[in-house]
């Protein structure tokens, strides 16, 4: 029979009311219409009339009838006693009427066109989930209220709760068997035995084959990438990348996949054959996908550290030759003395140097000039001059192993690369060096690549090949299609038919013309409208300084003073915070929990398991733990079957993972903000975006260098949001410090709260024009801090705009045609973005190229804000309301202190083993981050709550306090909060007189783990 999909309490509430209806449900469900009134004038006693129009109501509201009808909150019955002129107490009269009631209810749904649950309801019902099911991975228990407002949407009575649950139950198990018996049917015999062999432990092996090719590589080396190569190989040597699976379900999919990624081989090998088999198929199919991605990234890790190694070595070596090269120098500079000389005669100027300085030392410093001199070749070249003996332990294994794609710019470096592959084919077919394509060598390469006319230099080719190959993955000019992150950015876009069919629905969407004259003439008048209004202020505006310089006039705007604070808000802030209780994080967490429910949201990895006892206690600790960085030993305890190390283990393997904690996250959130003292800090529509860094001390592929934050270690950015509630929406872990512009966007659009930020503040660094652009496009607002104004370029649309005193400063033009020509695929990118068809990452990586930039991604950087805010025009935008506009700063100050707040909490949170990440895995990383980001959320929630309680009794004592200073308060309060647990100083008799401590079994809980249900 299919398990318990609610808990008690969850139906306890199903078909009940929880609490007093609104204002506006009152309205929208207990009013009386004309017909009501009509119907319930049938009834002759004041009692069955009230009681009938109280069940009435009910069925609207709930969608069903309650066993005790009468048991309804007395607003309801107040108000439709109103309605009907009757007494309220009449209704005691209609609750010893059983009969009665039964003998309204039929009358009810006729007279409301309600359908009883019967059989053919139950039907309809059950097609209607395994559509459900089928194209989604909801949980059980969202699954039941989407089934409640579905029922009520068809007007069909509610079934009960036990009815309803079942059936959920019983179409999960039924899709989930039936899409195993599809994926099953599809393998042959032999590919069958071929993964039933991944759960069997070779001779002389320790592991399964499974958790070997689970196992991704964490070491950054040529021998480490060519066995993450042999990886890849072995995966498709299992001969099941073939077997055709995209006709199913994708979420359902996604679900296995993970599951066999993180189950124990034991648990596999114990479900039915048909389950175990599709399990393991999906599963190998997504790892392909994984261990490509997993090869690529050491592959850019490995360039990446082979240039940076090169470039310590090249200046290392320079400065071990500076004396040489100094000394040369000076000897050369006393012979150009002399040819420069007007006094010395020409026919003996030759002989004159030779008698003052030498032939030979002439000779020797010149040879010294040209050995330790740098050319003007790319350093990246020097770089990696050294590093021809690493590549070549790899490049043979990585010509064969990957296959690459890429857009027409890249065919020259593909035909490169194809050009080394046939050289690395043995026979006599091989092609001479001499033909090798030259268009994929750049000028600042060229030197070194071909030294003379007709010569290659072999090395330095294959050297050049494999940077311009790094460099256009990044960009993901090339990419492989066997991969999910280097995958063709490309190929989901909306085209064809798709875009024709979406086009009027994006541009309504974004509200936008699909005439882009229409937008350009729109433009224009917000530039000059912008243009006006600084220049009319400029006389008037103190800050803002224009100073005269040979390139144009520089900006120069006087830093924003501190914020004055009041007596006033100093005394109030000070006695709201003493007045939060001292709490332990472990009790805050509990408590949160308790009126959030936010524990519900974790679900275990697969579908079908029974909810374990205790579960939110287990939740909390394993959170706990990873929030502060501790492990889990430090939270378990033996005497507490929730807290044993054993139960917490399977917690965190099978409970916590992204798309738990997000669905948690979005609990935490959406109870910070009905509070009223969250509503006075913002209305969610604005929000912050900032990275914290961490120092990751252990080996891995997701970690990268900055000496800046991470000193000689690697580490990771966090790159969270933050609201204008104080609470964190959404968190990306990126490797090293990649430029941060790359992941705004996709914070916006794939944060899963009910948050709708329409305005994101940055700091510099995460400043692009085509972030601009792309926000301009999606109907956001961009207001980063600049740090200096001076470098920076106010544009126009048309060279003929007279803007005054600011005609100078405006002086650069935009390319109007370039917009216009390009406006239908900016609408098409803007309405895959918006649509979820590509992920924002890719498509930024793609447009923010080195260098020049393509067609598209120049027209997305040039195209400005208001009806289409975008690019160029919508930076100028920008900074004419940044330098007309104090209270506009002051906005986007104040709110970036709010994240850098967050992040000081966040570090006091995460105290543990020196503040470091030491998670070898991109999951493992994007679970601790993301419990500490639901931690600080909770510990503000917490706060939020107390601070509003002890505003309530300063009200009482001291009055109103001013609004604007209730807004200047912050949750981001941590000294009341004791995050490093207590210490125990008591001793037990026993061991006080001598005796010792039993020793642990070091393999028990490991064996209690694997047989956890």
């Amino acid at each position: 029979m299919p398990v318990e999909i609610l808990s008690d309490e969850q139906a306890a509430r199903y078909g009940r009311y929880q609490a007093d209806p609104n204002a506006e449900q009152l309205t929208r469900y207990f009013y009386l219409s004309p017909a009501d009134g009509q119907f319930l004038a049938q009834r002759r006693r004041a009692a069955n009339k009230l009681g009938c129009a109280v069940q009435l109501g009910t069925l609207r509201f709930l969608g069903t009838f309650l066993p005790e009808p009468t048991q309804v909150p007395a607003v309801v019955v107040d108000i439709l006693a109103t309605q009907l002129g009757v007494d309220p107490a009449e209704l005691a009269g209609y609750r010893k009427r059983p009969n009665t009631w039964h003998e309204h209810q039929p009358r009810i749904l006729a007279h409301l066109g309600y359908q009883p649950y019967d059989v053919r309801q139950s039907f309809r019902l059950t097609r209607w989930l395994y559509a459900q099911v089928l194209t989604s991975t909801v949980r059980p228990s969202v699954l039941v209220d989407l089934a409640t407002a579905h029922l009520i949407a068809q007007r069909v009575v509610l079934p009960g709760v036990t009815v309803l649950a079942r059936l959920i139950a019983r179409v999960r198990e039924r899709t989930g068997r039936h899409l195993y018996r599809q994926l099953h049917a599809r393998l042959t015999e032999s590919q069958r035995t071929v993964l039933e062999a991944l759960l069997t432990v070779p001779a002389g092996e320790r592991l399964t084959k499974l958790e070997l090719l689970r196992t991704p590589p964490t070491r950054v080396s040529a021998p480490a990438l060519v066995a993450a190569l042999h990886r890849v190989d072995q995966i498709r040597a299992l001969g099941v990348s073939a077997v055709p699976v995209a006709d199913l379900p994708e979420a359902r999919l996604a679900r296995l996949a993970r599951h066999a990624q993180l189950a124990w081989a034991q648990t596999l090998v114990r479900m039915s054959e048909e389950r175990r088999l599709a399990t393991l198929l999906v599963f190998v199919q997504a790892l392909e996908r994984t261990a490509t991605d997993d090869l690529l990234d050491l592959f850019d890790n490995l360039l990446t550290s082979l240039a940076l190694r090169g470039e310590t070595k090249r200046r290392r070596e320079r400065l071990r030759s500076l004396k040489d090269l100094d000394q040369a120098a000076l000897v050369l500079q006393r012979a150009v003395q002399l040819l420069l000389d007007d006094a010395a005669p020409d026919a003996a100027l030759r002989q004159q140097v030779l008698d003052a300085i030498g032939e030979e030392p002439l000779r020797k410093a010149a040879a010294t000039v040209q050995e330790l001199a740098s050319p003007g070749d790319d350093p990246l070249l020097e770089a990696l001059s050294g590093s021809y003996a690493t590549v070549r332990r790899f490049l043979p294994a990585l010509l064969t192993g990957v296959t690459f794609e890429g857009t027409p710019a890249a065919k020259p470096l593909l035909e490169a690369w194809s050009f080394l592959q046939q050289q690395e084919a043995s026979g006599r077919g091989r092609p001479k060096w001499s033909v090798a394509p030259r268009s994929v060598v750049p000028t600042s390469w060229a030197r070194r690549v071909f030294p003379a006319k007709g010569e290659v230099n072999a090395q330095a080719y294959t050297l050049c090949v494999l940077e311009r190959l790094h460099q256009a993955l990044r960009r993901r000019e090339v990419f492989v299609p066997d991969s999910e992150r280097y995958a063709d950015p490309r190929a989901e876009l909306l085209r064809g038919a798709a875009w024709e069919t979406a086009r009027d629905s994006v541009a309504r969407a974004l509200d936008r013309s699909l005439d882009p004259a229409v937008e350009l003439a729109h433009l224009q008048q917000q530039l000059r409208t912008a243009y006006t209004e600084v220049s009319e202020n400029l006389a008037h505006n103190t800050a803002l300084q224009l100073v005269p310089h040979e390139g144009g006039p520089l900006v120069v705007l006087t830093p924003l003073p501190a914020q004055a604070e009041p007596a006033s808000l100093a005394h109030l802030r000070a006695q709201v915070a003493s007045a939060l209780p001292q709490v332990e994080l472990a009790a805050l967490l509990l408590e949160v929990e308790a009126f959030t429910g936010f524990a519900s949201a974790f679900t275990h990895v697969s579908d079908g398991q029974p909810a374990a006892a205790d579960l939110p206690l287990s939740i909390c600790a394993v959170l706990l733990a990873q929030a502060c960085n501790i492990g889990l030993n430090t939270v378990a305890r033996a005497d507490v079957p929730a807290l044993t190390l054993a139960r917490l283990g399977w917690v965190q393997q099978n409970y916590v993972r992204v798309e738990t904690l997000t669905a948690a996250n979005a609990r935490l959130v959406e109870a910070q903000a009905v509070l009223p003292l969250a509503q006075a800090w913002g209305g969610g529509e604005v929000a912050s975006a900032d990275g914290m860094r961490f120092v990751v001390p252990v080996r891995t592929l997701h970690a990268g260098w900055n000496r800046k934050y991470f000193g000689a270690e690697r580490g990771v950015t966090y790159y969270n949001f933050t609201s204008d509630q104080f609470t964190g929406f959404h968190g990306i872990v990126i490797p090293g410090t990649l430029r941060d512009s790359l992941f705004i966007l996709a914070g916006l659009l794939e944060q899963q709260t009910h948050l709708d930020p329409r305005e994101i503040m940055a700091d510099t660094h995460g400043f692009s024009e085509v972030v601009f652009g792309l926000f301009a496009l999606l109907g956001y607002r961009f207001s980063p801090r600049l740090a200096d104004l001076s470098d920076q370029r106010f544009w126009r649309l048309n060279k003929e705009d007279d803007y005054g005193p600011l005609n100078e400063l405006g002086r650069h033009v935009v390319n109007r045609r370039l917009i216009h020509d390009h406006w239908d695929d900016m609408l098409r990118l803007a309405g895959s973005l918006k649509l979820g068809k590509v992920k924002a990452t890719a498509v930024m990586r793609t447009l923010q190229r080195s260098g020049a930039l393509s067609g598209l991604g120049r027209a997305v950087a040039e195209l400005g804000r208001v009806v289409a805010e975008l690019g160029r025009v919508e930076k100028t935008l920008y900074l004419l309301a940044y330098v007309q506009d104090e209270a506009y700063r002051r906005r986007i100050l104040v709110q970036l202190n709010r994240g850098e707040g967050r992040h000081a909490v966040a570090r006091a949170v995460f105290h543990g083993k020196k503040g470091e990440l030491r998670q070898r895995y991109r999951e493992g990383m994007e679970d601790q981050l993301g419990a500490l980001g639901l931690v600080v959320n909770a510990l503000v929630l917490w706060n939020t709550r107390y601070l509003q309680q002890a505003l309530e009794q300063w009200q009482q004592t001291e009055g109103e306090p001013p609004a604007d200073e209730v807004s200047r308060l912050s949750p981001l309060l941590h000294e009341h909060i004791n995050m490093l647990g207590r210490y125990d100083f008591t001793l037990p008799d026993r061991i006080a007189a001598g005796e010792l401590r039993p020793l642990r079994n070091p393999s028990s809980w490991e064996e209690q783990l694997v047989e956890i249900p």
